[in-house]
Formats: C-alpha cells, sequence, structure tokens
C-alpha cells in the first residue's frame, strides 16, 4: 500500500512531468508556427528552376514568347492573364547546385492566355520546346519554330543538344503539370 506521502509525491511529479511535456508541446508548435510563415524549407534546384521558368513566361507579354501570328482575340488585353505549365528538360550547367548558377535552361511550355470568360479550349495557346536564358535579366526566351528553310524537327536539333532533343520530341506537359495548368487557367478567366 502507497502512503498518503508517496502518493502526494507521486503526485506532485507526475504533475511536474505533465507540465515538462506540456511546456515542450508548446514551446515547439510556437518554434514551428515562428518559423513556418517567414522562411520555408528551401526547394530543390529542380522544382526553383520550374518556378522560375513559369514566372518568367507568365510574366511575359505573350509577344516575347516568339510565337508568329498569335495574339489576344476579341476583348482587352490588359484584363487577359498568361498561365503557364512547363517542364524541364535539363539545365547548363549541369552540375551546379544552385538557381543563380544555372545559365540555360531546356525545356516545354504550355500557356494559356486567360481572357476573362474563355474557356480554354478556344483561348490562344503559346506551346512547344523553348530555350530559356538565365544569364540575362529578364530571361531571354527562345522557342523552337520552323522556318521557310529549316523543318521544325530539324529546328529543334539544331538548336537543343542531342539528350534534350530527344525529350522534347516525345515529352510534353506531366499529367500533374496539366491539371494544375487547367485549373489555374480556369481561376484566372474565372470559369
Amino acid at each position: 500500500m502507497i502512503s498518503r506521502e508517496s502518493f502526494a509525491g507521486l503526485f506532485r511529479n507526475r504533475f511536474l512531468w505533465v507540465a515538462v511535456i506540456m511546456l515542450a508541446v508548446s514551446g515547439g508548435a510556437v518554434a514551428l508556427a515562428s518559423s513556418g510563415g517567414s522562411e520555408a524549407a528551401p526547394a530543390d534546384l529542380g522544382s526553383r528552376i520550374l518556378d522560375r521558368m513559369r514566372t518568367t513566361l507568365e510574366r511575359a507579354d505573350p509577344g516575347q514568347h516568339n510565337h508568329g501570328g498569335q495574339h489576344v482575340a476579341a476583348g482587352d488585353p490588359a484584363k487577359a492573364e498568361v498561365i503557364c505549365g512547363v517542364r524541364v528538360y535539363g539545365y547548363e550547367p549541369a552540375e551546379v547546385t544552385a538557381l543563380a548558377d544555372v545559365r540555360t535552361v531546356y525545356g516545354f511550355h504550355l500557356c494559356g492566355i486567360a481572357e476573362p470568360k474563355r474557356p480554354w479550349d478556344v483561348a490562344v495557346k503559346l506551346a512547344g520546346p523553348l530555350i530559356m536564358d538565365l544569364s540575362t535579366e529578364p530571361p531571354g526566351i527562345q522557342v523552337v519554330e520552323a522556318t521557310a528553310d529549316v523543318m521544325y524537327v530539324d529546328r529543334l536539333r539544331q538548336m537543343f543538344p542531342q539528350k534534350y532533343a530527344d525529350l522534347a520530341s516525345r515529352e510534353a506537359l506531366a499529367e500533374s503539370e496539366m491539371t494544375e495548368l487547367r485549373r489555374r487557367y480556369d481561376d484566372a478567366a474565372g470559369l
């Protein structure tokens, strides 16, 4: 049998342990709350390149995508927003680990001009393999297009290193990226 003094001592110790645990948990929650809002965990290089590529394309005037003959249809072009999905095939120099050291990105883009209430199926779209030059500000955007003298596939092989040209000739956006692109487009177009 436990004496009253021993029981009180146990209770005091348990109470002390509960207090210590509660302080530790609340201190951890405060630390998470204070660090979570101000500084997110650094993204990996691939994610940072994707974000930079998407942001650059969405901020660029559609004419900067270098697609000949594309224009915003009826309506106020000032109210149109460019919404893009992207895929990175690779970058150079390939051995770098920081976004600031990346000079050239080889990838694919599919962008829709989100005019108010204009559905995706009839939106002006800009799509295809591209090279983004991150050594300039703003980054340069060069898309692969056929010319009067050079067919599209030949032009792709002229502009892209072989390993990226092979990818570009058979791969576009991942399904998850396409789903997110359509969701963002519908939001921007008010659909």
